[in-house]
């Protein structure tokens, strides 16, 4: 064989190597990219956020009684949002509905019209967790329709042969009440205290009292039954909301999440158009 044909089968035998080589590492950078792009797949799946438990069951909420309104129309919402659930509620005087929870009465979550009534659940460690305000409330006069005994003022509840009712003390209404009368360096007598702002109202309402002391929130939601008198004392004695998870909530899961409509947007717009303020 000629150096020349030597040559050239040298270099073809080189080629070949080469050519063989460039495809091995091509099939091991094709390999390492399956590998990689199937490891990132996995990894992200891994990664992703498991989803959220559906819920179900009943949700007891106690509840102050000027929530009435407001808290059953996201009653309403919530199970829309979370078909197979169910909210029930007890409304009443929140320091009513405190002593019951303290008293061991099965409740997810309480919402109450004061600090003070709620401190009387978490002073017996019956709160899973810290009270959020989640809005806040202000006292306005009801007087009969047309306000006939021309009641424009705090001041005006003291003539005499005025019928007026209040709040008990012991109720946030009350003690609401009282403090702005305490601003006002006045004193009243009633001819009742009631147990919740609803049955003060009521007494108005069926025109068993010429006027009552609530929150502008039922005034409201009375309509034309009553009309409401503003009075500036009102600003000394604003009640502020808090709603809190019960220890031994029944339904732990299903209350954080009506907590959570309470303070969401919506919850929030619904409390708003009731009248309550914002926290």
């Amino acid at each position: 064989m000629t150096r020349s044909k030597r040559r050239t089968r040298r270099s073809l035998q080189v080629a070949g190597v080469g050519a063989a080589v460039l495809m091995a590492l091509s099939a091991c950078s094709s390999s390492d990219d399956s590998s990689s792009s199937t490891s990132g797949s996995s990894s992200s799946t891994s990664g992703s956020s498991p989803a959220s438990p559906k819920l179900s069951g009943t949700v007891t909420v106690f509840a102050a009684a000027s929530l009435q309104e407001s808290f059953t129309e996201l009653g309403k919402e919530f199970e829309k949002q979370h078909p197979g659930t169910k909210v029930s509620f007890n409304f009443g005087g929140s320091d009513t509905l405190a002593a019951s929870i303290t008293d061991g009465a099965p409740a997810d979550v309480f919402a109450a019209a004061s600090a003070k009534t709620m401190a009387t659940v978490t002073d017996k460690n019956d709160a899973a967790g810290t009270p959020a305000t989640f809005v806040r409330n202000q006292l306005e006069i009801a007087t009969l329709p047309g306000n006939p005994d021309k009641i424009s003022s705090l001041k005006d509840l003291t003539k005499s042969g005025l019928k007026v009712v209040l709040c008990d003390k012991t109720v946030p209404c009350g003690a609401a009440a009282q403090k702005a009368l305490d601003a006002g360096k006045l004193k009243l007598t009633p001819v009742s205290y009631e147990q919740d702002v609803k049955s003060a109202l009521t007494k108005v309402e069926l025109k068993e009292a010429d006027a009552a002391v609530v929150y502008q929130t039922d005034v409201k939601s009375a309509g034309d039954k009553v009309e409401g008198v503003n009075f500036p004392e009102a600003a000394e004695a604003v009640n502020d909301y808090p709603i809190v998870l019960l220890k031994n909530a029944p339904n732990a899961e299903a209350a954080k999440a009506f907590i959570a409509l309470v303070q969401s947007t919506k919850g929030q717009q619904v409390l708003s158009e009731a009248g309550f303020l914002k926290p």
